[in-house]
């Protein structure tokens, strides 16, 4: 059978930390816990399991921590946790049987369900999602990213039954709405990852101030040749969201077009409607929350293809006195439900 490291990176986790480590103490042959300044009891906590502890300066980049962890790991495989997951016990024995048989397979990565991401409104957009989680230690895999780092993956991966449920207790989102503009400020690339990320997080759960603070970088990107169309498509969907928060309708113009004239995002359609709307043309709005829902696909936040853009129908209805259609989208609005990934 093989042999696993749990590597994690952890600061002031005393709350969670427990009962992390309680489910898998059972399932690695050595924990690897790489703190970044805790102030509280994490450390103490993580020594009472045998954990091997190692202090790490913090840089401000994720991948940094994560790439120091993986580099104290002795055993076959890496398993990397974060201080707010935890696996039940039937979970528990799909581990137990993933260690005895992917000796027998050539696999470098084994990818795991991901539960309960959508607690806490996460940049996630669906509930339950693969992730790379097991990584064979000789490999020497690479953290990627200062923020919403992932490891680089070019090798044999497979996916197992294993799941895993996270269990946020905050909500992360201004935290790292910070880190992507100190990175930013700090003459990083945005890679085309994190840049879907970014935009991400501002729709799921960015202030106005927030949006205007990632103007001048998303009007960079959107003229940036360098980038490709998707990444351009979510620019013009942050600066389209700007321009209707400044009611200004010649850039609405320009981003909108930007993105209408390939496949129609559900956030342009959206800002549409949201402009049509607060200039009083409820007819005009409606069309397009409608476009929202039914004729184009979200790129950022899937709500907004779904329960927000239906909610939005039926208010417009109700202030056109059309009580009755008003109703009906409502009702769509509340069983509506995220489609599976």
């Amino acid at each position: 059978m093989v042999t696993v490291s749990l590597c994690m990176i952890v600061k002031n986790e005393e709350d969670k930390l427990k009962a992390c480590l309680d489910s898998v103490k059972d399932l690695v042959d050595e924990m690897i816990i790489v703190d970044t300044g805790s102030t509280d009891k994490t450390v103490e906590i993580a020594e009472s399991y045998g954990a091997k502890v190692f202090h790490f300066e913090w840089t401000g980049n994720f991948s940094d921590a994560r790439n120091y962890s993986f580099e104290q790991a002795t055993c076959d495989f890496i398993y990397s946790a974060d201080a707010d997951e935890t696996i039940d016990e039937e979970n528990q024995e799909r581990f137990k049987k993933l260690k005895e048989d992917i000796d027998l397979l050539d696999i470098d990565v084994v990818q795991m369900y991901y539960c309960n991401q959508l607690s806490y409104n996460t940049v996630y957009n669906y509930d339950r999602e693969l992730r790379p989680k097991l990584f064979r230690r000789i490999r020497k895999f690479v953290w990627e990213d200062p923020i919403h780092e992932m490891v680089k993956v070019d090798s044999v991966v497979c996916n197992s039954d294993v799941e895993i449920q996270h269990n946020p207790s905050e909500n992360h989102g201004e935290r790292d709405l910070i880190a992507f503009r100190n990175t930013i400020n700090s003459g990083e690339y945005i890679s085309k990852r994190l840049h879907n990320l970014y935009a991400r997080e501002l729709f799921m759960v960015g202030t106005d101030t927030d949006f205007l603070l990632a103007k001048k970088f998303f009007e960079e990107s959107a003229a940036d040749n360098t980038r490709d169309l998707d990444q351009i498509k979510e620019a013009s969907c942050v600066l389209a969201h700007i321009a209707a928060m400044e009611n200004n309708a010649e850039l609405l113009l320009k981003y909108s077009l930007k993105d209408l004239t390939t496949i129609p995002s559900s956030e342009m359609c959206y800002e549409l409607g949201n402009y049509y709307r607060k200039k009083g043309d409820l007819d005009e709005a409606i069309v397009w929350y409608y476009n929202a829902v039914y004729e184009s696909t979200p790129i950022l936040n899937i709500h907004i293809g779904g329960d927000y853009a239906l909610q939005k129908i039926s208010e417009c209805y109700r202030e056109l006195g059309n009580l009755e259609q008003a109703e009906d989208y409502e009702k769509e609005a509340n069983k509506w439900t995220i489609p599976s990934n």
